[in-house]
């Protein structure tokens, strides 16, 4: 689905460099890099504040934990997102409230968003699914008019810029009250093992995101709130500072290859090409196709017998998982999201994708629908 090995050759001499460099230098917990890449990443965003840590769901955990968000409170999620979005919420002793997707950009639906509030509402997660903003603009509304929090999941859609009604473009993740993201490998900005980080422009804020991220902590022995042990490393700020320089070129690669399987897969019956929203420039963590009378699991089967990955993003939505047994959630009424877990195939998508592996991967997916 990624190759990462591929990539790294391209920057192979860079990235060598830099990490022997954080080697030679013997500091691998804070140090320049880190510093360097938070200012980077700042003036990348349009962000104010960056605040690294280790990992994308330690960024969730921690912009909630900043929020002040008391156990009870009810946090409104899509419920057809990867678990870490949500696990947070239930891991805080918060009370996650699903509500369906937008059948086209499989984001947050925002005319479903008002119903689901309560005096216990306290929070809005929109996820910018496969590399797609949410709808900003009606979310940041609907937040300011019950006087919500909003705390932007960005994981799938760094790059990604959404326009606003009136023209102006902001990135993703810099919209909400906080934006977060994860730096995992397979990431579109990714480094070479985990690494996470949250922005906002509150700058006080800003100020109990790093405490939290380090032991509650801004004076070392001075532990002003409960906080958790969060940080990114020097080497993994390497590389990342490296890779931003290379961010934009690698999300116009990726809509080449999506163009490509638009162009080609919508020709074949029973396939739905992703939707591209006209305020959102999809940077396509995935291409996720529908399926409408396609086998998938057969489809699936073909493509891997000719050594072509494919993955299901997501086949069970969190309101049907175990782990939110307690919240009585799994009789809930999401049709989208139900709908799509049955439907949802993604096909390999990334920077260093040739035109003859393309073009084997359309010849066997039009070979077996054409069967």
């Amino acid at each position: 689905m990624v190759d990462l090995k591929s990539q790294y050759k391209k920057i192979k001499t860079e990235v060598d460099a830099a990490i022997l460099q954080v080697i030679d230098a013997a500091q691998f917990i804070g140090g320049p890099e880190v510093n360097s890449f938070q200012q980077e990443l700042e003036a990348y965003l349009g962000a104010k504040h960056v605040i690294p840590c280790a990992n994308g769901t330690d960024a969730l955990q921690i912009a909630m934990m900043a929020l002040g968000l008391k156990p009870g409170d009810e946090v409104i999620t899509p419920s057809f997102t990867y678990v870490a979005t949500t696990e947070v919420i239930a891991l805080l002793g918060l009370t996650p409230v699903f509500v369906d997707v937008d059948p086209k950009t499989f984001c947050i639906d925002v005319s479903k968003i008002e119903a689901a509030i309560t005096p216990k509402t306290k929070l809005i997660v929109p996820v910018h699914l496969y590399g797609q903003s949410a709808d900003m603009d009606p979310i940041m509304e609907i937040a300011k008019k019950h006087n919500l929090f909003v705390v932007e999941d960005n994981a799938q859609a760094i790059g990604c810029d959404y326009t606003h009604r009136d023209g102006t473009k902001s990135k993703t993740g810099t919209i909400g009250t906080i934006g977060t993201t994860s730096f995992f490998p397979s990431k579109n900005l990714g480094c070479y093992g985990d690494g996470g980080a949250m922005f906002t422009n509150d700058s006080e804020l800003a100020v109990i995101l790093k405490q939290v991220a380090n032991h509650g902590q801004t004076i070392k022995y001075h532990h002003e709130r409960v906080g958790c042990n969060s940080r990114l490393d020097n080497l993994q700020a390497a590389v990342l500072r490296i890779k931003l320089r290379s961010l934009d070129d690698y999300c116009n690669a990726r809509r080449k290859v999506a163009d490509f399987y638009d162009e080609n897969l919508s020709k074949l019956k029973g396939i739905t090409v992703p939707y591209r929203a006209e305020n959102s420039r999809h940077v396509f963590h995935q291409y996720t196709m529908l399926l409408d009378g396609i086998d998938r699991d057969k489809l699936a089967e073909h493509l891997a017998s000719k050594n072509i990955p494919s993955m299901i993003y997501y086949p069970i939505p969190a309101h049907k998982q175990k782990m939110f047994a307690a919240f009585n959630c799994e009789s809930q009424d999401l049709p989208v999201t139900d709908w799509l877990t049955g439907r949802v195939l993604s096909l390999p998508i990334h920077t260093e994708m040739e035109q003859e592996q393309l073009d084997y991967i359309y010849s066997a997916i039009k070979e077996f629908i054409e069967a």
